[in-house]
This record gives C-alpha cells, structure tokens and sequence, in this order.
C-alpha cells in the first residue's frame, strides 16, 4: 500500500471513530516518511482527543516545523496549546501565524476567544471580590437538596452580584447541566473556566453538557482534561471510561475504568461499565465476576442484577440470567428497561408469553396511552425505550420483532440502531434478517452487505501486512477454521466429518474457537485438529496477530453472521487466503475474504455480482452429512394407515412468509384431506401458535388441519409426516438432511443464490433434482403429484435412507478430497501471483 494510501485509510478510520486502526495508519506513515506533516497532524490531533495533551503537542509541533506554510497546522497547534490550559502561548501562536500571512476566518475566531479568555482572567485578578460565606453557604445547601430552581436563581445573583469570581458561573452551570438545559449550561460553565481555567469539577462538568450535546468529541476533551488537572478526580476517569466505551474505544475504556477503581475501590459504576465492556468482548465470565463485586458493595442495586443477568443470558447461561432479572424487577418493578431484559430471559427460554407480558409492562410505563390490548402486544411488540434513542434498546425490539417473524419492523430497528452509532453485532444481525425477507431482490439485500464492508470492514484493510508464509508448492498446508460452534451445534454434521477424514499428511489444522463454554462434542473436536486456540479472551487485532504468527496459509470461517462470529479478524487479513464456508450458506460482504466455497446448483453461474468473495465451485454438494446415532429405522408411510397425506415442515419462524403461507394454503385447499405439521422451537409459546394459525386462517384453513408446536427430538415428528415442504426464499438447513435420513422426500423451490437453492443442491446430490421447483405454481403441482401416489410414497419412504448414504451427500472422503483440492489449486493460485509480482 503506498504511503497516500495509508495516510488515507487512517483518516477514514480516524473519522469513523476506529481510534486504534487510525493510530496504526498514521504510525505506518511515519515509519515510512518520519517528516510526513500530514500524518504528524492527525496522529497529533487524535492523541490530543484521547487526553494525552504532550505527546499529541509534540507531533502538532513536528506538522508545523515541517510545513509551516500551512494555516491548518498553525490553528490546530494553537487549539492543543489551549485545550492544554496554554492560552497565552495559545494567542502567541496564533498571533504568529497572522505575522506569516496564515490568517483564517477560524483563526482569527480563535484568537477572539483567546483575548476573550486572558483578558476577564486579568481583570478578575485585580477584582479580588468574593462571595460570602453566607452565600456560599445556601447556594450549596439549596443544591445539594436538590431545590435547582432556588440554587439556580441563587447562582444567578451571584454572577451579578461578583461577575468575576468562578464560583456563581460555576454552580449556575452546574445546575443547567443537571436540568439538560445543556447549551446554556456551556455558556455559565466557559466564563467559570475563564475566570479560573484550572477547575477540574468544571471541566468535568462542561464535559456532561457537551456529552448531553452529542459534541462528543469537546466532551472527551474536557474530561481529559479536568483528568489532567486532578489526576485522583474518580468522576473525570468515569466519565472517560463511559464515553470511551460509546465511541468504540474499549481498551482506553478499561484503563479508565482501571484508573478510576484504582482511585475509589468502591466506585460501583466504574465496575458496571468494567463489565459492560467486558461483555461487548464476550469476556463473560469476567464481566460476571466485576458485576458481582459490585453486588458486594450494594447488595439491592437493581441496575447491576440487571447487567448481571444480561451477561449471563449472553453466556448462555439462561436459569440464572432469569434469576438476576428477576431480582431486578424485585428491587425496581417501575423500571422499562430493566422490565424489558428480564422479557429478554423469557424470550430466550422460549417463554413468549410472559416475554411479551413484560414488553407491555414496560411499553406501558414508557406511554400509558398506547393501545393495550392482548392482540396488539405481538403487533406493537416493544416500542419500550424508544424516545431514549438508545441503540441496544432498538437491537432489542429488533430481535423480538424478528423473534414473531416482523422482519420490516426488526430491519427498521436494526437500521435505527445502525444509524446511532451501534456494535458491529447489530449489522450482523441486520444482515441475518436480510436473507430472509421474502420480497426483497437479491441485489437489494448484497448492497446493504456492501455497506456493512465499507462501514466496519474496510477501516481496518490499513492494518494489512504481506505474508511471509513460505510460497513453495509445500506438501503440508496449514488450515485454520474459525468458529463459535465448535460444540453440540447444527454444524456438527458438517464439520466433524471433514475435520475426521482430513489427510494429516497435506494438511496442518487449527482450530480457532471462540466458545463461552465447552462440552462432550468440545473434546470430540479437539481429537481432530491439530491445535486448538481458545479465543474467547482475544480481541480482533489479538487474534489477527496470532493467527498471522501461527503462519496459517488458508483461513476459513465457519460462521459468517451468526452469533458469535468474529469476521472483523478476517478484515485484517491474517492469511494469505481466507474461505467462507458452511455456518451462514451466503457472502460474508467483507473483500478481505477471498472464497465462498460453494457448488455450481447453490451458485449457479452468473451470480458471482452477488458476493463479495469469488464463489469456488466444487462437485455438487458443497456439504457431506454425518447422521447422528440413535435416529432408528424408518417407519412405514404414514397415509398408508391414516388415508391421508401429511405435509410438514420443522423450520424456524423466520423462514415461513406470506409466499410459503400461499403456497402452503393452496396445496391444503387442493387436497381437503391433507393436514400440515409445522414444528419448531419457535412455537413453543401458545401466542406463536395462535398467530401462526391466524396467518393460515386468513386463507380459509382452519385450525383443525394444522398441528403447530414443539417436539424434540424431530425425527420422531418426522415419522408422522409424508412430505416435507421446504421454505422459500430462504431453504431450510440441517433439517432437510433430516428429513431425507427419515425417508421423508420433501419439495424445494430454487430461489435466490445461494440461501434459497440450499435445498436443489441437496436433492441434485441425492439424485433427486424432479423435487425441485422452479416457480411458486410448479412447487404446487409436484406436492400434489406427489400426495396423489401412496404407492410411490412408501416406495421412496423404503429406500430414500440407502439412497442418502450411498450418494455424495454422505461420503466423507470424497467430499475431504473435494475440499482438499480446492484448497490446494487456491493455494498454487497464491503462490504463482506473489511469485510473479516479485
């Protein structure tokens, strides 16, 4: 990358807010070019942000000695030497930049306030008039008992009364902060610092009203500095440590925090936003133990039970997340918020209608005039926290529409949330939606994949190195899988039989898990690989560096945007080659990832503009299933005994949609006999199903035809059913497998690359491709077909298994040489072009 390029990309990153991958930039720079003035400049600017006034003053001085015909670098000097306490070395700069012939408009704003700022200091020097101790007196009595109206009035004859003692600016800005009548809190607060520029509670306190602005970046900045001037003022390091973490900046989050426990053992909500990070860095069992320290030193504090119980429900640790929550409720019964999380636990447990039941307990406290009857909680679903404008909030309400399958409410949400200023976690989660909706084009929902690159991804692309693995066609490759899964997981179908049939003699693998907790299956993985890295405690710029240190040739991710995943590594391009692979069935969006390895059914060709990596096509399928033991035989055809043909689907809620409802609807209509099982943990609840049953009822299918719950395991569901019907746009997964292994044929409709053709490519590796639809009325015609020939029925229902395990879909060493060759010719593709641009 050439040093324009670099210097560019860490601009880029220092205005998104990406503190540290800007720092690397400008660094990079300077290693190249040390008398680069423009990177001495932002490098200067974005240390004098973070609060360490030296060293940024250093490169702001450097810029301008280099180039000291540039105006921009005068006033920025000048602006640090004043955010520094300097404001006569301040004016002098500036002064001397008016000498050069360097006057701007903003400078010359600047040096108003800086006469503005020396001059009342001067005068206030010789006015040596002070409140009385009366005075002083009732103005802190009337504040500390919170009567801000008299403080306010008290204040305000203190500033006539001695216009240039700090103090009556000082506690009039003060209680103006505290009414959020936050810019004239700013005005009081400015003439209190220039009467007495030093005031850390002041500072800190221009910090709030500027924070309370949404001028983040003059509220760091004061805060710092009030830091600066009282280096024991626990408030100020708060202060730091809770906008830190808001902008992103989570390691100068910990310090402050740090700092401020280091100040005041006992300062509780240093430990609430300690932990709060520490769960954003999915160090759950960290963040558990720093919220029950704080628990030690205020036992009945509901706020903290409440973050406790978040953090376990985040750790999967969903008995006791119901437990804190619960106890928060207890203690705060009034508070939305808290009301909300422990709906979250239900949620989780699947436990909708008393979810739903707190969700209208706190919508109901946030605006009693909303509609509150019991049909409407699903339809509303949580307008709970909306005026506080708060991105978790919106995540929260987006994940619960989505939860009852209101994927524009939960899209809109998501996007809200996005549009604040919300973790990486809430694009994936949008994205996750996206690929589901069934009447968005796949154009559309690709470009919103392109967004999420260039907003989260593409930031990072300055932190990328050339690799120094060895470029020789070597025998043994090294591989490593990156996945959250490495557990009891739908993925293990998949993934242990690649990881059991790989050629130890090619290839050398790691696994690169970022688990929460282990099990049985955990140890399985483990006999397979031959490293094993826990990554749970790693940041993304950690894990880069290891893996690069680890001299990994091909990277693969197994997870894309499902929970956990940890894609923002890939965007630093720790391996020469990176592949996505199995856990997600479509593009990541990041152009940091190379391949989507994939088949020429899930992605035909043609369809490359859709993803973000090139599409390496293998011999259909691009899977292999390993059954799991003690699924048994398979029974006789259902219809046979009962006469009647039963449809059934075992899919998430998220994947039935107005189409498949038609659809579903018209087959039931065209054989009045035939009944449809739906059956997923997503009904568990009595008001999915009613809802569910609703849907159908507005088509003219009663209630009798249908049978809607939850059953575990499924295959015993599957017994009672003829014909699966799988979902469209987006196909089912693991359970077709499933459904095949049980003699159940189902139907398929070839959709959208590659989400919505997971199905045709199973049924083409099977042999079965006359299942697969191409239009909503074929995928009618062939189910009916289908239903009206038993005899056909329990003919295929007899030999569909042998079919299964005889065809490539289930052989485990074919498909391990498929994989191994492509990563092979990948590898030789690497290899041949550094060989060639050297």
């Amino acid at each position: 990358m050439t040093t324009q390029a670099l210097l560019e990309a860490a601009i880029a990153a220092h205005t998104a807010g990406h503190w540290e991958v800007a720092t690397a930039g400008y660094q990079a720079v300077l290693n190249t070019d040390p008398n680069h003035a423009a990177a001495h400049h932002g490098l200067g600017v974005l240390i004098i942000e973070r609060g360490q006034f030296d060293l940024g003053l250093t490169h702001l001085q450097q810029a301008l000695e280099i180039a000291p015909d540039v105006g921009l670098y005068w006033q920025a000097f000048a602006e640090g030497l004043l955010l520094d306490g300097r404001a006569a070395d301040a004016l002098t700069v500036i002064e001397q930049a008016q000498a050069n012939g360097l006057e701007t408009t903003a400078a010359a704003e600047l040096k108003a306030r800086l006469v503005q700022m020396i001059t009342p200091s001067l005068y206030a020097s010789i006015d040596a008039q002070e409140p009385t101790v009366t005075e002083i007196d009732a103005l802190f009595t009337q504040f500390e008992q919170g009567q801000n109206e008299a403080a306010q009035q008290l204040a305000q004859t203190l500033t006539e009364r001695y216009p240039n003692h700090p103090l009556g600016w000082k506690m009039l800005g003060t209680v103006l902060a505290q009414c959020q009548r936050s810019q004239e809190a700013v005005t009081a607060l400015e003439k209190a610092l220039q009467l007495k520029s030093d005031d850390a509670e002041c500072l800190n306190t221009l910090g709030v009203a500027f924070e309370d602005l949404a001028q983040l970046d003059k509220a760091l900045i004061y805060y710092a500095f009030a830091a600066k001037c009282a280096p024991h003022f626990v408030a100020a390091f708060y202060n730091l440590a809770k906008l830190s973490r808001r902008l992103g900046q989570a390691d100068d989050a910990k310090l402050y925090c740090q700092r401020a426990l280091a100040i005041d053992p006992q300062h509780v909500k240093s430990y609430l936003v300690l932990g709060a990070i520490l769960r954003d860095e999915q160090k759950f069992e960290k963040a558990i133990d720093c919220y029950q320290q704080a628990l030690t030193l205020q036992p009945n504090n509901a706020e903290i039970f409440s973050s406790l119980g978040n953090t376990q429900l985040a750790f999967s640790q969903l008995n006791s997340a119901l437990i804190s929550q619960q106890r928060a409720v207890q203690i705060q019964p009034d508070h939305p918020e808290i009301l909300s999380n422990l709906g979250n636990a239900f949620q989780r447990l699947g436990r909708l209608d008393e979810s739903a039941a707190m969700y209208k307990k706190a919508l109901d406290l946030c605006s009693s005039n909303r509609p509150t009857e019991r049909k409407q909680i699903a339809s509303q679903l949580l307008t709970v926290m909306l005026q506080s404008n708060d991105p978790e909030m919106l995540a929260i309400r987006g994940n619960t529409n989505r939860a009852f399958n209101r994927l524009d409410d939960a899209i809109s949400d998501y996007k809200q949330a996005l549009a604040i200023n919300a973790p990486r976690k809430i694009y994936s989660s949008l994205l996750f939606s996206l690929n589901y909706h069934p009447d968005q084009s796949a154009e559309e929902i690709f470009s919103v994949y392109q967004e999420f690159n260039q907003r989260v991804a593409e930031p990072l692309h300055c932190n990328w190195q050339p690799h120094t693995n060895d470029r020789a066609l070597k025998q043994q490759l090294k591989i490593g899988y990156v996945s959250p899964d490495f557990r009891a997981h739908s993925t293990l179908y998949f993934l242990e039989p690649l990881l059991a049939r790989h050629d130890k003699t090619q290839f050398e693998v790691t696994a690169y898990a970022e688990l929460t907790s282990e099990d049985v299956i955990t140890e399985r993985y483990r006999q397979y690989v031959d490293h094993w890295v826990s990554t749970r405690n790693l940041t993304d710029a950690e894990l880069a560096a290891r893996i690069r240190a680890d001299q990994i040739d091909i990277l693969v991710d197994l997870a894309g945007h499902t929970s956990n995943n940890r894609l923002s590594v890939f965007a630093y391009r720790p391996a020469p080659i990176a592949i996505s692979w199995l856990g997600y069935a479509y593009t990541t969006g990041l152009t940091a990832i190379d391949y989507f390895l994939t088949d020429e059914i899930m992605t035909p060709a043609g369809s490359e503009h859709l993803f973000s990596e090139m599409p390496w096509r293998i011999a259909t399928p691009a899977y292999v299933y390993r059954p799991m033991h003690g699924i048994g035989e398979v029974n006789l055809s259902p219809a046979q005994a009962r006469g009647y043909v039963t449809f059934g689907t075992l899919t998430r809620a998220i994947r039935i949609n107005h189409h498949t409802i038609r659809v579903w609807s018209t087959l039931l209509h065209r054989l009045l006999n035939s009944r449809l099982v739906v059956n997923s943990k997503d009904f568990t609840s009595a008001a999915m199903q009613t809802d569910l049953i609703e849907r159908f009822a507005a088509h003219g299918i009663t209630a009798d035809r249908l049978e809607i719950g939850y059953h575990s395991p499924p295959w015993d569901v599957l017994r009672g059913i003829d014909i699966s019907l799988d979902c469209f746009p987006h196909n089912s997964g693991t359970t077709l497998f499933e459904t095949l292994y049980c003699g159940v044929p189902f139907i398929t409709l070839a959709s959208r690359p590659s989400v919505g053709r997971l199905g045709s490519s199973i049924l083409t590796g099977i042999g079965h491709p006359e299942w697969i639809a191409n239009s909503e009325d074929e995928y009618i015609e062939k189910a009916v077909a289908l239903a009206n020939d038993l005899p056909r029925l329990a003919a295929i229902r007899a030999s569909l298994r042998d079919e299964l395990k005889t065809s490539p879909c289930c052989d485990e060493i074919g498909f391990a040489r498929r994989i191994e060759q492509a990563y092979r010719a990948m590898w030789i593709k690497w290899a041949t072009a550094q060989n060639k641009n050297e």
